[in-house]
């Protein structure tokens, strides 16, 4: 830090907001900077703002909504596919149970599998591997060995066998494509328990959680005037520092409430239980798995989304993540919030797709115009069925969060996220009917007796409040709420 000169009627500035007789003027000291002193500084009342807009929040309201909810526990399930498939399927050697044609589908899977079912057996490491086949038998009732709820046995229509090789086949996909009856079936078998296949409930659920923070300060500080004039994102002005501090904590708290929401996890049981007996955390004793945090955006798609690592900004592998879209929802639009790195990946990918012809650039895809073509910076772009509109994200960009550290490397391995700019269908139990939501939005808790979305309120007896004969003023802020990540297989998660 340099030392101004001459330090007669100067300030030396400070690493750190503190009260220094270095750089205050301090009228008791005797010394240089006292009543004495003829000559007044010049001295800038503003603050310079260095850091620019120093807020991070935003992101949700740009890609969500905040409703209300009335319990401990949101919960709401999610449509299954329509058809019937599997991965990981196992088939027998030729040698073994069934000759080769019993299928083996994973431990934990539902058999919806029934005789005279059509199905398409593929290889994903062989191309092709390729077997059109007829269910005979399924279950404990399957002929040539043991049987078995998970297995299945089908006979092929081209060859004699799934698998003619000697050992076990492994990763198979398998799924159901029709079915095929002789001329005066019965049809399928009748009863409950015949061949009729029930839809399977999933569901989800998060928990929200309480956000809290607190500024105060002295009567005295309320009715001390400074010599720095306050600015501060939130409109407040005057030349009273608590003023700026009470802002600053209320602008970080509404950051946090955004943060919160992106960064939550839910603690497991082990660690559920060390949390909730540390004394001085005032959680309940003995809290399991699921009761203590909240889910998050990044940990909702850790857990079922999808996660693309190390994109390095080409077309090959951005098509790779319009490939694993076709296989979810295939939502037409879609928003990218990414990094300053990630963000600059992108607009390159982009600009390396305009042709070049003999004697120059082809400017054809910009409307022939020069100027367009070298605005590089790509807000919006189509590639196949799908549209996306990108847009840098502060929070993964602010040094104090995720963002650049010391030499300006990536500060952490979140480059980005794709949000799906579409809603769902879902029962509310305020309204009593079905509604449309965003499949990002937050839930808070509030009742006709308290609104918990965002608190405040003051104590002491200071600044309008007169509850209490502390001669101070206690601004105290309060949130409850939790994020609700629908249709997080839409989802994707850009990391390094």
């Amino acid at each position: 830090m340099g030392v101004l000169s001459p330090q007669y009627g100067s300030l030396i500035p400070s690493l750190t907001t503190q009260t220094l007789t270095s750089n205050y003027l301090n009228f008791n000291s005797g010394g240089g900077n006292d009543f004495a002193q003829q000559y007044l500084p010049e001295i800038y009342e503003a603050e310079v703002e260095r850091y620019g807009n120093r807020t991070l929040g935003g992101f949700l309201r740009m890609v969500g909504a905040e409703m209300p909810m009335m319990s401990d526990q949101v919960v709401w399930s999610e449509q299954n596919r329509l058809h019937i498939g599997y991965d990981n399927v196992g088939c027998t050697a030729v040698g073994g149970a069934a000759a080769g044609n019993r299928l083996n589908i994973p431990a934990g899977s539902v058999n919806t599998v029934f005789v005279n079912m059509t199905v398409v057996i593929m290889d994903p490491t062989d191309p092709a591997f390729t077997v059109k086949a007829i269910v005979v038998a399924t279950g404990a009732a399957a002929a040539g060995g043991a049987g078995g709820a998970q297995n299945f046995e089908v006979v092929p229509y081209t060859r004699a066998a799934v698998n003619p090789a000697a050992g076990a086949l492994t990763g198979l996909k398998v799924f159901v494509y029709g079915s095929e009856f002789g001329k005066g079936s019965t049809g399928p078998a009748t009863g409950t328990s015949g061949q009729s296949i029930q839809p399977q409930l999933s569901t989800f659920s998060n928990k929200p959680i309480i956000i809290r923070d607190r500024y105060a300060v002295s009567g005295s500080d309320t009715a001390q005037i400074g010599w720095v004039e306050v600015a501060t994102e939130d409109g407040a002005s005057g030349y009273l520092w608590y003023l700026k501090a009470e802002g600053e904590t209320r602008m970080r708290f509404e950051d946090y409430l955004e943060m919160a929401m992106i960064e939550g996890e839910l603690a497991n049981a082990v660690q559920a239980g060390a949390i909730s007996g540390t004394a001085g955390l005032s959680f309940a004793a003995g809290a399991g798995a699921g009761q203590i945090g909240t889910e998050g955006l990044f940990s909702a798609i850790n857990n079922g989304g999808n996660v693309l690592s190390g994109y390095a900004g080409s077309l090959q592998d951005f098509d790779a993540v319009l490939e694993n879209l076709d296989s979810q929802g295939a939502i037409e639009e879609n928003m990218l919030f990414l990094d300053r790195k990630t963000e600059l990946l992108f607009d390159n990918m982009l600009a390396q797709q305009n042709s070049y012809g003999a004697g120059g650039t082809s400017y054809g895809v910009f409307e022939n115009s020069e100027d367009m073509a070298l605005n590089l910076g790509f807000s919006g772009f189509r590639r196949g069925s799908y549209d996306f509109y990108k847009t840098s994200w502060k929070y993964l960009n602010d040094a104090s969060t995720r963002g650049g550290s010391s030499n300006f490397v990536n500060g952490d391995n979140i480059d980005g996220v794709l949000v799906p700019a579409g809603t769902s269908s879902v029962y509310d139990q305020l309204l009593g009917t079905n509604i449309r939501r965003p499949f990002l939005h937050v839930r808070y808790r509030a009742s006709q007796a308290d609104d918990r979305r965002m608190k405040s309120w003051l104590t002491g007896s200071v600044g309008g409040a007169q509850t209490s004969n502390l001669d101070a003023m206690e601004v105290n802020f309060l949130s409850e709420r939790c994020l609700c990540t629908q249709a997080r297989n839409n989802f994707v998660l850009f990391t390094a």
